[in-house]
This record gives C-alpha cells, structure tokens and sequence, in this order.
C-alpha cells in the first residue's frame, strides 16, 4: 500500500502530463469531468455567493464557466499540481486567484469562503478527513461545500477500490479511493457539516451538498 506522500506524487506527476490536454478535444479520460458542470452550476444558482473556492480545480475549466457568466466574483482555484495552476494563469482571467497547494490542508484562513466546489477530484485523497475537516474551517457560518466524485452500489465499489485502482495506480494515476454514501456521510459528522443533499446519480456519480451551520 502507497503513502500519501506517494499518492500525492503519483497525482502531481499524472496532471503534470495532462495538463496541455486538459480542456482540449483529446482530453480522454478527464472528458467525463464535464458532466459534473452543469450540476454544480444548478447547485450554486439556489444561492448568491460573493467568494468560491474550486478545489482540484486542473486548468480551471469550472472556474472559466463560471466567470464567463458572472465576472464580479471572487474565484479562487486551487490544485497540487503546479502546471496545472500555470494553465489557469494563463486564461488572465481578472481577479481570479489560482494556487498552488494541498486540498487536504487548505491554505486559507478561517471563514474565508462561501461556497466551495470539489469536482472529480475527491478520490485523490489519501486522507479524506482531513479535507473535509478543513473545507469546513475555511468556509462562513452557513456556506455550503458541492461535492461530485465517484461512487455504486457496494459490490461494484469494491471491485473499482480493488481492482481498477489499483490498475490505474501501476500506470501512473493517482487514484486512492472511491467512497459509499455511508462513507460521505461519517466525514461530513466528524467535521461537523450537515448533509442538506447526498446521492448517487448516473454514470456512477456521487452528488453531495452540506453546509456548515451559522454560529459554528
């Protein structure tokens, strides 16, 4: 079994080779991570928001979306992979910040954000907890935190946690682990977010929306 510290090499290394195809027509497997945008674009409509963090945010193809429609936000992209982030600067996309670093310790302050998105990104993880324990330190009282990533019944999941990861692992994805329902729903009660939505959608989706109560 790898360390974080491996997995979290294996995945830097993996999205430093794709990050020049990211969002272009040969984007292969990453193609998939376009089906979450419209969902999460229906999930933040339900509510203004002045300040977003995109976590695993790639090159920014969310990011792109979202300033397109509305340029007066304050949008923050963070991922561990530097030439990831060098492809989100060079949209030169005004006012946006793009960072480099580590979602499982999230370099913002307290109460920094309003809502924060995390797109497909979720299963490269090695400590689970720890990104959701800090998702909610840097989100307000009453900010919500829009989560899509991989999930299936309990058969399935353990084939894709035992075999295909394993397999994606040998060839050079940093893939740690898919999650059941029950899963998502203990890390959002260790870290005290409340659940306001958790499902599994198509194609294997997993959708979740919790929020973090005022006066916490």
């Amino acid at each position: 079994m790898r360390s974080d510290k491996e997995y979290k090499e294996l995945t830097i290394k993996e999205f430093t080779k794709a990050a020049d195809i990211y969002e272009t027509d040969q984007a292969g497997i990453y193609e998939m991570c376009k089906d979450d945008y419209p969902y999460i674009s229906q999930e933040l409509q339900k509510e203004d928001f002045t300040d977003l963090l995109d976590c695993g945010c790639g090159t920014g193809p969310m990011i792109s979306l979202l300033y397109e429609k509305n340029p007066t936000k304050n949008y923050t992209g963070l991922d561990i992979t530097p030439k990831m982030i060098e492809a989100g600067k060079a949209k030169k996309l005004d006012g946006v910040t793009w960072v480099v670093g580590d979602c499982e310790n999230l370099p913002f302050d307290e109460d920094s954000f309003d809502v924060i998105i995390c797109s497909n990104s979720f299963h490269h993880y090695p400590d689970p907890q720890a990104f959701f324990n800090s998702a909610k330190r840097v989100l307000r009282p009453g900010g919500r935190l829009i989560l899509q990533d991989y999930t299936a019944p309990k058969p399935i999941l353990w084939l894709m946690n035992h075999t295909e990861m394993p397999l994606a692992n040998l060839i050079g994805h940093g893939d740690v682990k898919a999650y059941s329902l029950d899963e998502i729903s203990e890390l959002c009660k260790v870290a005290g977010l409340r659940i306001e939505k958790l499902e599994r959608a198509k194609k294997f989706r997993l959708h979740l929306v919790a929020r973090k109560d005022m006066g916490q």
